[in-house]
């Protein structure tokens, strides 16, 4: 198949649609309507073949993490996805490779209710890149520059997981067979919390995704933040397939360093706390507040049952070498 029978079979008769769409896939450019009201949030993401995923991964995995990862950008900015566009690099123009993908990327987008409005399809090794937009009222993005002194520090959900889940896949490490499904999906099929983050717009101070692991993001809030902030290391949301899986030392290096989680990290001022506990509540998503915002600007401490703990590792970033 060639490039725009390819677009026109795989993707455009596939696409979810949305009403503030007016010109999709088939033009030059897509055109879309902004509700009276709201800001637009941008995000990109890449994902290349032996850097983001492993080689064997599937294409179904594949779609629904390039989608996923740029939903989670939009949640930390407490935005609603809407569209996303898709520039798809293949060596070859395999059908059923082609299948499984865009059914991938059609389940993920009708889950979300975010429609594929464009992009591009060239040769080439392969790389999947998905810019995504989404809305915000006015006045309302979530940043990395609002914590302040005092701010309880929380995550929601489980972390650590991705990354024990691609030592699995990669064959570094067994672990007991009933947890292997659950750890390898954490990997491949990351879950965006796009409702908490929409949640969380009057309530946090300061939010991030947690893309390249708990310690390298947090530092991200520091950084812009001109905070500190102090961590309960025996308060790290660790799930039992991690703790019945490797050891103390280990499921800590996991939960601090390792990335693709996609969970939320966020700070939340003392006086909206309750409120924050309750929608999070009513929303049926885990929390955990696992320390707070100091006033020494870019200083990490951290403490284990209320004594100093120092620990050396770091997370993730690319060209570190």
């Amino acid at each position: 198949m060639k490039e725009f029978s390819i677009i026109d079979h795989f993707f455009k008769q596939r696409s979810y649609q949305r009403k503030d769409v007016l010109i999709g896939i088939g033009d030059d450019c897509a055109v879309g309507k902004v509700a009276k009201g709201q800001n637009i949030a941008i995000t990109t993401d890449t994902l290349v073949k032996g850097v983001h995923y492993p080689h064997d991964t599937s294409a179904r995995a594949i779609a629904h993490k390039a989608v996923a990862v740029n939903l989670s950008d939009l949640a930390a900015m407490g935005a609603e996805p809407a569209w996303i566009s898709l520039s798809l690099a293949m060596p070859e123009s395999d059908p059923a490779w082609l299948e499984e993908f865009s059914l991938g990327l059609q389940e993920i987008s009708e889950y979300y209710s975010i429609q594929l409005i464009g992009g591009d399809t060239v040769q080439g090794p392969l790389t999947v890149t998905i810019t995504a937009q989404g809305f915000i009222p006015e006045g309302q993005a979530l940043t990395r520059s609002d914590a302040k002194p005092g701010d309880a520090l929380y995550v929601t959900g489980t972390i650590g997981d991705a990354g024990l889940g691609l030592d699995v896949v990669q064959n570094k490490l067994r672990i007991p067979v009933q947890f292997h499904e659950t750890i390898c999906d954490r990997l491949n099929y990351p879950t965006p919390r796009v409702l908490v983050g929409t949640m969380l717009r009057r309530v946090a101070s300061a939010c991030i995704d947690i893309s390249d692991g708990l310690l390298a993001d947090l530092q991200h809030i520091l950084d812009a933040s001109s905070c500190g902030a102090l961590i309960n290391i025996d308060k790290l949301p660790l799930s039992q397939a991690m703790l019945e899986s490797v050891d103390a030392e280990a499921s800590l290096n996991y939960g601090l360093t390792a990335g693709d989680d996609y969970e939320l990290l966020f700070c939340v001022p003392e006086d909206k706390i309750a409120n924050m506990e309750r929608a999070l509540l009513n929303a049926n998503t885990a929390f955990t507040c696992i320390g707070q915002m100091t006033g020494q600007a870019g200083k990490l401490e951290m403490q284990f049952n209320k004594q100093p703990f120092v620990f050396s590792g770091k997370g993730f970033e690319h060209f570190s070498g």
